[in-house]
Protein backbone atom coordinates (compact mmCIF):
# COMPACT_ATOMS: atom_id res chain seq x y z
CA UNK A 1 0.00 0.00 0.00
CA UNK A 2 1.49 3.24 -0.86
CA UNK A 3 1.07 5.90 1.92
CA UNK A 4 0.74 9.70 0.43
CA UNK A 5 3.95 11.67 1.01
CA UNK A 6 3.43 13.35 4.55
CA UNK A 7 3.88 16.77 5.21
CA UNK A 8 4.03 19.49 8.19
CA UNK A 9 0.43 20.10 9.65
CA UNK A 10 0.12 23.70 8.28
CA UNK A 11 0.85 22.37 4.60
CA UNK A 12 -2.74 22.42 3.06
CA UNK A 13 -1.55 19.11 1.64
CA UNK A 14 -1.25 17.24 4.50
CA UNK A 15 -4.62 18.45 5.56
CA UNK A 16 -5.86 17.01 1.78
CA UNK A 17 -4.14 13.74 2.34
CA UNK A 18 -5.94 13.26 5.53
CA UNK A 19 -9.06 14.75 4.12
CA UNK A 20 -8.47 11.62 1.41
CA UNK A 21 -8.00 9.35 4.01
CA UNK A 22 -11.06 9.40 5.75
CA UNK A 23 -13.35 9.66 2.92
CA UNK A 24 -11.55 6.25 2.09
CA UNK A 25 -12.58 4.92 5.36
CA UNK A 26 -15.95 6.52 4.89
CA UNK A 27 -16.63 4.87 2.05
CA UNK A 28 -15.11 1.20 3.16
CA UNK A 29 -18.28 -1.46 3.04
CA UNK A 30 -16.18 -3.98 6.12
CA UNK A 31 -18.55 -5.64 7.85
CA UNK A 32 -19.72 -5.08 11.24
CA UNK A 33 -18.92 -0.85 11.11
CA UNK A 34 -21.48 0.85 12.47
CA UNK A 35 -22.89 3.78 10.17
CA UNK A 36 -22.46 6.18 12.02
CA UNK A 37 -18.48 5.66 12.31
CA UNK A 38 -19.07 6.10 8.50
CA UNK A 39 -20.61 9.26 8.81
CA UNK A 40 -18.28 10.47 11.16
CA UNK A 41 -15.13 9.62 9.16
CA UNK A 42 -17.04 11.57 6.21
CA UNK A 43 -17.94 14.43 8.45
CA UNK A 44 -14.26 14.80 9.16
CA UNK A 45 -13.24 14.33 5.22
CA UNK A 46 -15.59 17.36 4.40
CA UNK A 47 -13.64 19.25 7.82
CA UNK A 48 -10.66 18.82 6.79
CA UNK A 49 -10.75 19.58 2.95
CA UNK A 50 -12.27 22.61 3.91
CA UNK A 51 -9.62 23.63 6.16
CA UNK A 52 -7.37 22.40 3.89
CA UNK A 53 -8.40 25.56 1.49
CA UNK A 54 -8.47 27.96 4.38
CA UNK A 55 -4.58 27.61 5.06
CA UNK A 56 -4.48 27.49 1.16
CA UNK A 57 -6.02 30.33 0.88
CA UNK A 58 -4.60 32.35 3.97
CA UNK A 59 -7.91 32.21 5.89
CA UNK A 60 -7.74 31.61 9.69
CA UNK A 61 -10.43 29.31 10.71
CA UNK A 62 -11.26 28.34 14.54
CA UNK A 63 -11.07 24.86 16.02
CA UNK A 64 -14.61 23.90 15.45
CA UNK A 65 -16.36 21.03 13.50
CA UNK A 66 -19.58 23.21 12.38
CA UNK A 67 -19.38 23.07 8.01
CA UNK A 68 -21.81 25.52 7.20
CA UNK A 69 -19.69 28.09 9.59
CA UNK A 70 -16.47 26.93 8.12
CA UNK A 71 -18.07 27.27 4.68
CA UNK A 72 -19.34 30.40 5.44
CA UNK A 73 -16.11 31.89 6.75
CA UNK A 74 -14.29 30.87 3.54
CA UNK A 75 -17.12 32.75 1.76
CA UNK A 76 -16.10 35.41 4.00
CA UNK A 77 -12.73 35.05 2.93
CA UNK A 78 -13.42 35.78 -0.44
CA UNK A 79 -13.90 32.58 -1.90
CA UNK A 80 -16.54 31.21 -3.70
CA UNK A 81 -19.16 28.81 -2.54
CA UNK A 82 -21.57 27.39 -5.05
CA UNK A 83 -25.07 28.57 -3.73
CA UNK A 84 -26.27 25.34 -3.24
CA UNK A 85 -24.39 22.40 -2.03
CA UNK A 86 -26.07 18.70 -2.64
CA UNK A 87 -24.21 16.30 -0.13
CA UNK A 88 -24.94 12.60 -0.66
CA UNK A 89 -26.68 10.80 1.82
CA UNK A 90 -26.30 6.92 2.39
CA UNK A 91 -29.80 6.93 4.10
CA UNK A 92 -31.45 7.55 0.35
CA UNK A 93 -32.32 11.48 -0.95
CA UNK A 94 -30.07 13.98 -1.37
CA UNK A 95 -29.87 16.66 1.52
CA UNK A 96 -29.74 20.49 0.38
CA UNK A 97 -27.66 22.66 2.18
CA UNK A 98 -28.13 26.37 1.10
CA UNK A 99 -25.49 29.25 2.14
CA UNK A 100 -26.78 32.60 2.29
Amino acid sequence: MNLPERFPPDDPREWMNRARSDLTQAKSQVPGVYLENLCFNAQQAAEKAIKGVMIACNIEFPYVHDLARLLSLLKEGGESIPATIFIDNPCGEDVDVEFS
